[in-house]
C-alpha cells in the first residue's frame, strides 16, 4: 500500500478511536459575584478560564437592586448558545449561589466613596464576607478554590478566612495578576516587544498604591535568546520611578479615562489567575498572586501578600530564594506595612 495512503488511514481510524472514547467532563461550577462580573461571564463561558473543553456551569450572584440586571445577563448569556455553558444561576441568595460551588471569583465587594474613611469601608466589607464566607463554607464544593478580586482584594480574602476557617488558607486568594499584567504591558510597550515575549515580572505586597511591582529579574526573550529587562530598558530611574507608579495608579488612570473601573482587564486577569493556579504555569515562569503569608521574605504570617508563585496540578508554591537588593526591601516592608494597618482595622471592626 502506498504510503500517504497508509497514514491516511491509519489517522481515520485514530480519529474513529478518539471520537468513540471522546467522554465529556463533568461541568465546573463557577460563581461568579457583583456587577462587574457582566465582563467575566462570557470569557468563562468560552473556556478562557478553565480551557476549551472543560463545560461549566456558571451561578451569578448580586444584591437585590441589581435582581432585574442580573435576569438580563443570564438572557445574554442563554442567547450567546456557548457550547461549554451547561447551566446558569442567576440569584439575590447567597446559598442558592454557593451551592456546591468549585471555583468562588468574589468581585462584589463595597467600593470606597468620596469623603469615606477606610476603616468605614472595611466595616461594609465585614459584613458582606462575613454572609459569602460563611454560605461558601457551608455549601461549596469541599476543595473549592476561592479568588477575591474586590478592594480592598488583599484584605477582603483575610476577611473570608476569618469567617470561613474550614476552607484551607492555600484555598484563598486575591487577585494581583492584574498589576502583573499591567508590569508586562508597560516593558512591553517600553521595548516595542510583544508582550508574550516578557516574563517574570514580581507584584510584591499589596493591591494598591504601595504595591511593588519588581522587574529586578524580568526577562525578554529575543533573537538571541532571553535578555535581562534591566539591560534592554538600560534606565534605571525609569524602572525606579514613572514605571513603578504607572503600575500603582493604572487602575486610577483608566477610571480617569473612562468614569468606570477596569472591567475587562480584570476580568481578564481574574482568568489568568485561575487557569494558571488549575493548569499550571509554563516552565520557567512564575506569576503574581496574593496569597496567605508563611514568613517568606520576612514578610509578617497571615496575611495575604502578593508573592511570585508557580503553579502545578492544582497548587500554587511561592517562588523561594530570590535576591532581594536594599531598593526592594523597601519598598516590600512599605507595603507590608500597609497590610499590617488594614489588618488592625479589620480587627477594630470585628470588635
Amino acid at each position: 500500500m502506498d504510503s500517504l495512503l497508509l497514514d491516511q488511514q491509519i489517522w481515520e481510524e485514530t480519529e474513529y478511536v478518539c471520537s468513540c472514547t471522546n467522554i465529556e467532563k463533568e461541568p465546573v461550577r463557577v460563581l461568579v459575584t457583583g456587577q462587574i462580573g457582566y465582563a467575566i461571564v462570557p470569557m468563562i463561558a468560552r473556556g478562557a478560564m478553565l480551557g476549551p473543553d472543560q463545560p461549566v456551569i456558571l451561578h451569578m450572584l448580586d444584591i437585590e437592586p441589581a435582581a432585574e440586571a442580573l435576569k438580563g445577563v443570564k438572557m445574554e448569556l442563554i442567547d450567546a448558545a456557548f457550547p461549554l455553558l451547561k447551566g446558569v444561576v442567576a440569584t439575590t441568595d447567597v446559598v442558592e449561589a454557593c451551592k456546591d460551588v468549585n471555583i468562588a471569583v468574589m468581585i462584589g465587594g463595597f467600593p470606597r466613596k468620596e469623603g469615606m474613611e477606610r476603616k468605614d469601608v472595611m466595616s461594609k466589607n465585614v459584613s458582606i464576607y462575613k454572609a459569602q464566607a460563611s454560605a461558601l463554607e457551608k455549601h461549596a464544593a469541599s476543595d473549592c478554590k476561592v479568588l477575591v478580586v474586590a478592594n480592598p482584594a488583599n484584605t477582603n480574602a483575610l476577611i473570608l478566612k476569618e469567617f470561613a476557617p474550614s476552607i484551607p488558607e492555600k484555598n484563598i486568594t486575591c487577585l494581583t495578576r492584574l498589576d502583573h499584567n499591567r508590569a508586562l504591558g508597560q516593558i512591553s510597550e517600553r521595548l516595542n516587544v510583544h508582550v508574550g515575549d516578557v516574563k517574570n515580572v514580581i507584584i510584591w505586597g499589596n493591591h494598591s498604591s504601595t504595591q511593588y511591582p519588581d522587574v529586578n529579574l524580568a526577562t525578554v526573550t529575543t533573537d538571541s535568546g532571553e535578555k535581562p529587562v534591566k539591560e534592554l530598558v538600560a534606565d534605571d530611574h525609569w524602572l525606579q520611578t514613572e514605571f513603578i507608579t504607572t503600575v500603582q495608579q493604572r487602575g486610577a488612570a483608566i477610571i480617569k479615562a473612562r468614569k468606570l473601573s477596569s472591567a475587562l482587564s480584570a476580568a481578564s486577569s481574574a482568568c489568568d489567575h485561575i487557569r494558571d493556579w488549575i493548569h499550571g504555569t509554563p516552565e520557567g515562569t512564575w506569576v503574581s498572586m496574593g496569597v496567605y503569608s508563611d514568613g517568606s521574605y520576612g514578610i509578617q504570617p497571615g496575611l495575604f501578600y502578593s508573592f511570585p508563585v508557580t503553579c502545578e496540578n492544582g497548587e500554587w508554591s511561592i517562588v523561594h530564594g530570590l535576591k532581594i537588593d536594599e531598593f526592594s526591601s523597601a519598598k516590600m516592608d512599605a507595603t507590608e506595612n500597609e497590610l499590617i494597618e488594614e489588618k488592625s482595622l479589620v480587627h477594630a471592626c470585628l470588635k
